[in-house]
């Protein structure tokens, strides 16, 4: 017998041993009044080996990470979702029946205590029991304290252990969802209302990706896991409402890495009678106060990099990031084929109907992005590669957009919108007609969202945030599936369910 499996039948040989005393070892009626976070203060007014004067009762319930026994006394640390208390257990004031329960508790149990507070002689609030209660019992040993689950794919697998012991886990997770409350927050107070559109959709749009089909039987359809929300909360703005906002998952039928899960979450908003130089301020102002707000400062460090989010952060064209940052000559960028030939020359392949607007986003992306390390608006993206991007009125080779880089890595993505359906009209069926062997370009255009241009949209900007993305970077996170709680990974092989033909108590 392996030695897991000599653990695992330990631990059934006590839980049918608390059993045969009579235990229950899963209950739903014990409910603590208290919680570890509000007792813990109250040890700073005593002394040590002092009790709380006026013997105040007060009742917790969390799970053991620790125990120690001397004979006919105990101390067990239990945890619950607020901290960590200390138990103290007495023979003498337990009875004999009751601490004798108490030997077959193991480490992961969940269990209840009801008590007086006192402060032991080294100084550490207790809470000493007049009674205890088997809430669930455990029946798999929690990783040991001090290395936690090493292996990275188990902790990914068995998230619901890694969160048990790696505070460091539960910390992040804790800051994903304030910083999601703060993005609430400040959409909110500047008059955005929160929205919700389909998850499924008869055609995929607003991004180019390859989507999931699934297929919805009463209607007789094929539908799409969303690839992004922006045609519908664009239809919303043609609707009258003037600031929306959406947080929420998309899916892309992609690979994974460190920076890509296929479902992710994604902030979209859009604002009416505003530009994206609007929406460029607004997302520096977010993100700076948002990282203050997490991590007490703008200044942070992320895998071993200084990053400094502090306001006003550069701003560059892509030309100007193709010559200042890649160092490519101004006469080259001013030829277009010079241009494509650069590219070859690097070897990105391109599509034999890709122009120069591909060829330099595809340089770009090679060359520069990933020394972009403090926050950057690169802008003027070509019209080539931004099919919904609004044109920009003096050059109309480039569009009104912008993507914002920290570390390397895109955060968001913005732009004027596109609000001339003849022009979004072409520009889709341009897309589609080149769209050759790429299986990310849905063959048929959403011709419901031409209609709802027709009837005519206001000038606005748009822009989606990586919430994910976000999320790594302020919590120095090194993997997208670091602040994801359940990413997606292959089945696990040999994984059986070890059933109780009994039942259990």
């Amino acid at each position: 017998m392996s030695e897991e499996n000599q653990t695992l039948a330990q631990r059934k040989e006590k839980a049918e041993a608390l059993a045969e005393l009579g235990v229950k070892l899963y209950i739903n009626s014990f409910k603590p009044a208290n919680c570890a976070r509000e007792l813990l203060p109250k040890g700073d007014l005593l002394q040590p080996q002092q009790a709380e004067p006026g013997g105040a009762v007060y009742s917790i319930a969390g799970r053991v990470l620790a125990m120690r026994k001397f004979g006919k006394a105990a101390f067990c640390t239990v945890a619950d979702g607020s901290g960590q208390i200390q138990i103290y257990l007495k023979l003498d004031i337990l009875g004999e029946a009751v601490f004798e329960t108490f030997k077959k508790w193991d480490i992961g149990d969940i269990v209840g205590a009801v008590g007086t507070l006192f402060k032991t002689k080294v100084g550490e609030l207790s809470l000493q029991a007049s009674e205890i209660v088997m809430i669930s019992k455990s029946l798999r040993p929690l990783p040991d304290k001090w290395h936690g689950l090493s292996d990275v794919e188990t902790r990914y697998r068995q998230r619901y252990v890694d969160l048990i012991v790696t505070p460091e886990t539960r910390e992040t997770f804790r800051k994903r969802v304030e910083i999601i409350r703060l993005v609430r927050e400040h959409l909110t107070r500047r008059n955005f209302m929160e929205v919700e559109t389909p998850m499924m959709q008869p055609i995929p749009g607003g991004a180019t990706a390859k989507p999931f089909k699934t297929h919805h039987n009463a209607l007789g359809m094929d539908l799409y896991l969303r690839i992004a929300p922006e045609l519908y909360l664009k239809r919303l703005l043609v609707g009258g409402f003037e600031r929306v906002f959406e947080i929420n998952r998309n899916f892309r039928n992609e690979g994974l890495s460190t920076r890509h899960n296929p479902e992710f979450t994604m902030l979209e908003f859009y604002q009416a009678y505003a530009t994206y130089e609007d929406l460029i301020a607004l997302t520096e102002e977010m993100i700076s106060s948002i990282c203050l707000a997490v991590n007490g400062s703008m200044k942070i460090t992320y895998q071993g990099q200084e990053v400094d989010l502090t306001p006003p952060w550069t701003k560059l064209t892509m030309d100007e990031a193709l010559l200042q940052v890649a160092g490519i000559p101004a006469a080259v960028l001013a030829d277009d084929a010079q241009v494509m030939a650069l590219a070859r020359e690097k070897g990105i392949k391109l599509e034999e109907n890709a122009g120069p607007g591909k060829a330099k986003t595809e340089l770009f992306e090679l060359l520069v992005e990933d020394r972009l390390i403090n926050p950057t608006f690169i802008t003027r993206y070509p019209t080539e590669v931004s099919p919904l991007a609004r044109r920009n009125e003096n050059d109309p080779s480039v569009t009104d957009r912008f993507e914002l880089f920290i570390t390397g890595r895109e955060l968001a993505n913005g732009f004027s919108e596109l609000n001339d359906p003849r022009d979004q009209l072409s520009r889709f069926e341009k897309q589609i007609a080149d769209r050759g062997d790429d299986d990310e370009i849905h063959p048929e255009l959403d011709a419901d969202y031409i209609r709802a241009l027709e009837y005519g949209m206001p000038s606005a900007a748009g822009e989606g945030i990586g919430i994910d993305r976000l999320v790594m970077l302020l919590t120095d996170a090194p993997s997208i599936r670091d602040v994801i709680l359940f990413p997606h990974l292959k089945p696990e092989a040999g994984l059986t369910a070890d059933r109780d033909e009994d039942g259990g108590q």
